[in-house]
């Protein structure tokens, strides 16, 4: 089964610089570190957000400066740092085992979460049909075309598994296409799809609420999924430890600002001003309950990532394994906790 052709294309760019390590930059030693942090949406994305709190970045212009990078996808995103070209980025639980088995990055290191699906009680991803087109249930979907955003990304491998479970797959028993996110819905209410992705905010629209229905979500395919994390390179980490220790701790402290129920309304305010979408449709859905979780102490879920790599394994997206305790380090994440008080569930 063929990959996404994005990051098909990325593993040709990542074999060239697999090889070359890590130099460090020319900066003196007293000058502060920058970061150059990779992020794909500007709300999941954490750079943004944590420049529009530097209040509460205790360290930033001291050991290190943060420069936020934005990329259309993580597979673009693994180029750059492959290449050099970014230092932490949020890499797909896909994308990593294209990074380790196919572009042998072997230097690769989850060192935080990023976003997980389902967890605690968050809200997962999920899969909509329309109210008058015939699927109630999987099977339904039988010789139909689905909507994915991309062959072997996270969520569509989340969806292909559900097929899978239910006796149908890709070619024989379906048809899917690719496009964005954003033209889901489009494809659904013209029935040219009977199966899409819906991602907020646009799965929030009136006629999706009113004209369609979730048929299931990731959740119920994978269970609660770690679905992307944040990586570096192990000598990125081993020139700049104590800077990056600095970083995780003052990112700790603004998420959690964020995720706080009592600063909720300021909180979606500084997301509104971002992406220049309007408060009132955000509100419902940001930093609650209904948005993706992420862990306070920024520690992903190793276990749930194993077990995705494996389901890519079974759809035949990946030939091997990837042991993924032996290419993370937590170890940034817990010193940074450490220095904080325990954090509020949320």
């Amino acid at each position: 089964m063929p990959v996404n052709k994005t990051l098909s294309r990325a593993v040709f760019a990542i074999a060239a610089f697999a090889l070359s390590g890590f130099a460090p930059r020319g900066a003196a030693a007293a000058d502060p570190v920058t970061i150059r942090s990779g992020y794909t949406v500007m709300v999941s994305g954490f750079s943004p957000l944590l420049l529009e709190k530097k209040d509460l970045m205790r360290h930033f212009g001291q050991s290190y400066v943060l420069e936020p990078r934005h990329f259309q996808s993580t597979s673009l995103e693994l180029t750059a740092l492959a290449s050099g070209e970014a230092d932490i980025v949020s890499l797909g639980y896909s994308t990593l085992a294209v990074a380790v088995l196919n572009a042998h990055l072997d230097d690769v290191r989850v060192v935080a979460d990023a976003n997980q699906d389902g967890a605690n009680g968050h809200r997962s991803v999920s899969f909509f049909v329309l109210n008058d087109g015939g699927i109630a249930r999987v099977e339904d979907l039988k010789g139909k075309v689905i909507a994915t955003n991309g062959a072997g990304g996270a969520f569509d491998v989340a969806m292909r598994w559900m097929l899978h479970q239910h006796g149908l797959d890709d070619k024989r028993d379906y048809t899917a296409i690719e496009t964005d996110y954003a033209n889901m819905p489009a494809m659904l209410l013209s029935r040219k799809a009977a199966l899409v992705t819906g991602a907020n905010p646009w799965a929030r629209s009136t006629d999706m609420q009113t004209k369609a229905h979730v048929l299931f979500s990731a959740a119920d395919a994978l269970g609660p999924s770690q679905m992307t994390v944040q990586a570096a390179r192990a000598g990125f980490i081993a020139a700049h430890r104590a800077a990056m220790v600095d970083f995780f701790e003052d990112m700790m402290r603004v998420i959690r600002w964020y995720r706080d129920p009592a600063n909720h309304d300021a909180a979606v305010t500084i997301a509104a001003n971002l992406t220049k979408q309007p408060a009132a449709g955000l509100a419902p859905v940001l930093f609650t309950k209904e948005d993706s979780y992420v862990d306070p102490k920024l520690e992903p879920n190793l276990d749930s990532l194993q077990k995705n790599i494996a389901v890519m394994k079974a759809l035949g997206f990946i030939n091997g394994d990837v042991p993924v305790k032996q290419y993370a380090d937590l170890s940034l994440v817990e010193e940074a906790a450490k220095r904080l008080p325990e954090p509020q569930p949320y």
